[in-house]
């Protein structure tokens, strides 16, 4: 890699541009003139994507902007240092150092390598110091060639300090305390691993014996078992799940964001240390399951509910789907009264599959429009799907229960959410239910038990106490409340008639538009479906409310495409007109996250205009009392759809509505950049007006 950046792709004090993305672009530009790439444009706007996601910006006035782009040719560094600096997102202000790593879009282990021995080198004062004192790109380009080598670097020296003994606070029975560390941040790449060496830094200069695992997006090397065993103390500085935190059972536990590790990571020892002599500190779980709960919960009771929540609904998301789908398409294959009670009892569905087989086909009581093979097929695929909408609510429950106490949780979660269904609790139900059995979980799973009790906890003893505390209750004391509360909102909604079905309506498609496809959503869409099975055994309120909330979802990719490829061509830039092509596919397919790329980009903007076209969308689909048998698949499911067309005005009105209404605000509300101060002037930039 000793190629990787020459004396062309350095910038030494040059102005590149007001703001952050003219700076990324200047610096493709280099790429592209040195024959490193194939297109600068393509280049740029792959870093400026990746910039959208998460800002590059670290402490210290240094920026990393990075792509893997099509366009790339060969692995390559560009260089800006900047006077004044760019403010790329980082917390202490503007970067005056930047580095633009390019890479093949092939080249995943070298991007990151680069990413991570560049990011190392960003904690040693030397290195920076270097870059900011180099007079010429030939200064720049060693120092850089060699932070980026892949060749190891030779050990340190110890130092006074490192050798020095510890303050006595730092002791452990008369020795220097023994630490293990794991690092780890949401892109693992930069933060991790300068985090991991201020950590080392800091246990050299403290006198402690500590060891460190960063946990990077290209995997990690785990720390040896027997150092883990003899250490006193666990610190977690991290932004992401620790990966198989098991190891670390029954250790004294500190935990911290990663950030905090770069910047107090003597403070983080101290506080380690102390965990050891203090008998109430947080511990690692010490269930085999890995769940590695500690007893503090590291975030807000609020959140961690947010979180158990979402967890329970993405998880229950595939069973609705998939479940909706198989049965649409049996009402697509066996009528409609496939699913209507036959004369013997049962439905059309059961009569066939007990009565008949693949080669002995039914040829009485044919209620498919297809015949006797499109009755058997249609049997088939309702009932599948009919079983899959039974997993529902403990499904439901039982990853709520998971997204709070991990594997232990499942079972009771499942077994909770099963009784909220025999009662009629509904979705309600399976809620509480999961939420009971995952705190129930979490508690027992906090217990430090002995090292040969550990293997049982997870498998039989958590399983079998928090099922007998969280469904005992749901069937002695609330799974009747709840169900009378399921009634009462049923009678509700069964009473809503003109403006309040419009108002319904609305207030879905707002939340189906709030935040495409996050929290907000998902309430909105797991309301709706957890519902749907009731509208398929004849309630076509809920039906009505699927259909809204799928035409409401469908409007942001659709309105992001007409605004970027028809109505407003010149607003959008040469990315977005190409993401734009593909929102029209992704919005007729109920797939609103196709309007992402665009509300990263311009948010204030492009998620207003979509709430309002999805509330208009989300009344109009009710005022229509269209209704939706299938829970997903956007146009696709068309069949499953009765009132289609009006479905479709009502979503083409919104999409139309949240089109122009991006355009105009992008025309006439214009975002007012961030004022730079040069030469003890604040200066705005020409056009920096607002609405």
């Amino acid at each position: 890699m000793s190629d990787i950046i020459n004396a062309e792709l350095v910038s030494l004090d040059e102005p590149l541009g007001a703001d952050k993305r003219a700076v990324i672009e200047a610096l493709a530009a280099r790429v592209a003139a040195q024959g490193r790439a194939t297109d600068a444009a393509a280049l740029a706007a792959d870093a400026w994507a990746r910039e959208q996601k998460d800002e590059t910006g670290l402490p210290g006035g240094i920026a990393i902007p990075h792509a893997k782009s099509a366009a790339v040719t060969r692995a390559t560094l560009a260089f800006a240092r900047l006077a004044p600096g760019i403010d790329f997102g980082a917390p202490d202000g503007p970067a005056d150092l930047v580095f633009l790593i390019a890479a093949p879009d092939t080249a995943a282990e070298e991007h990151l390598a680069m990413l991570s021995r560049l990011a190392r080198s960003f904690m040693k004062d030397d290195f920076t110091a270097g870059l900011r004192s180099a007079s010429t790109e030939g200064e720049i380009v060693a120092l850089v060639s060699d932070a980026v080598s892949d060749a190891p670097t030779p050990a340190a020296a110890p130092t006074a300090a490192a050798s020095a003994a510890p303050d006595e606070e730092l002791l452990i029975e008369g020795r220097p305390a023994r630490i293990v560390a794991v690092t780890a941040c949401a892109t693992g790449i930069a933060h991790t691993f300068m985090a991991a060496d201020a950590l080392t830094a800091a246990g050299q200069k403290e006198g402690v014996d500590l060891v460190v695992e960063p946990q990077g997006s290209s995997g990690y090397k785990a720390i040896d078992q027997k150092l883990i065993d003899e250490a006193d103390a666990v610190i977690f500085a991290v932004d992401v799940d620790v990966r198989e935190q098991q190891r670390f059972a029954g250790k004294p536990v500190v935990r911290a964001g990663v950030k905090r590790g770069i910047e107090q990571p003597a403070q983080l020892i101290a506080e380690a240390v102390a965990a050891v002599h203090n008998p109430s500190a947080p511990r690692v779980s010490g269930s085999a399951s890995g769940a590695a709960t500690t007893s503090a919960a590291p975030t807000s009771l609020g959140g961690s509910v947010k979180r158990a929540l979402l967890t329970g609904v993405s998880y229950m998301i595939p069973f609705v789907a998939g479940g909706g789908l198989l049965i649409a398409l049996g009402f697509l294959l066996g009528g409609y009264q496939i699913a209507s009670e036959h004369a013997s009892g049962v439905s059309n569905a059961v009569f066939t599959l007990q009565n008949s087989t693949l080669w002995n086909l039914p040829t009485t009581d044919i209620v498919s429009p297809l015949g006797p093979l499109g009755q058997y097929l249609g049997a088939v695929a309702f009932q599948i799907g009919g079983l899959s909408f039974g997993f529902l609510v403990p499904a439901l429950a039982g990853y709520i229960a998971f997204g709070i106490a991990d594997r232990p949780g499942i079972a009771p979660g499942f077994v909770a959410g099963a009784v909220a269904a025999f009662m009629g609790a509904g979705f309600l139900g399976g809620i509480v239910g999961g939420l009971l059995a995952g705190v129930a979980a979490w508690w027992l799973n906090s217990f430090d038990v002995p090292r040969w009790l550990r293997g049982l906890m997870p498998v039989v003893i958590i399983p079998l106490l928090a099922s007998i505390f969280a469904s005992g209750l749901m069937l002695m004391v609330l799974g009747g409340p709840i169900a009378w509360l399921m009634s009462v909102l049923n009678d509700w909604l069964g009473s809503l008639t003109g403006a309040g079905v419009i108002i319904l309506g609305a207030v879905l498609g707002l939340m189906m538009c709030f935040d495409l496809g996050g929290p907000v959503n998902k309430v909105a869409y797991g309301f709706a479906t957890a519902n749907l099975a009731l509208g398929i055994a004849g309630d076509e309120r809920y039906l009505q409310i699927m259909a809204a909330v799928m035409a409401a979802g469908m409007v942001p990719p659709l309105a992001m495409a007409l605004a970027s490829t028809v109505l407003g061509r010149g607003l959008f830039t040469e990315p977005e007109r190409e993401n734009g092509k593909a929102a029209w596919l992704l919005g007729a397919a109920f797939i609103s996250e196709g309007a992402i790329p665009f509300a990263a980009a311009d948010v204030l903007r492009v998620i207003p205009a979509s709430m309002i076209g999805g509330a208009v969308t989300g009344a109009l689909s009710m005022a229509f009392a269209v209704t939706s048998k299938a829970p997903h698949g956007g146009v696709f499911v068309f069949f499953a759809i009765d009132s289609f067309w009006l479905w479709l005005l009502a979503i083409a009105v919104g999409t139309v509505v949240s089109a122009v209404s991006v355009v105009l605000l992008k025309r006439f509300a214009r975002r007012r950049p961030a004022p730079a101060v040069i030469d003890g002037r604040v200066e705005v930039p020409q056009g920096a007006v607002t609405a």
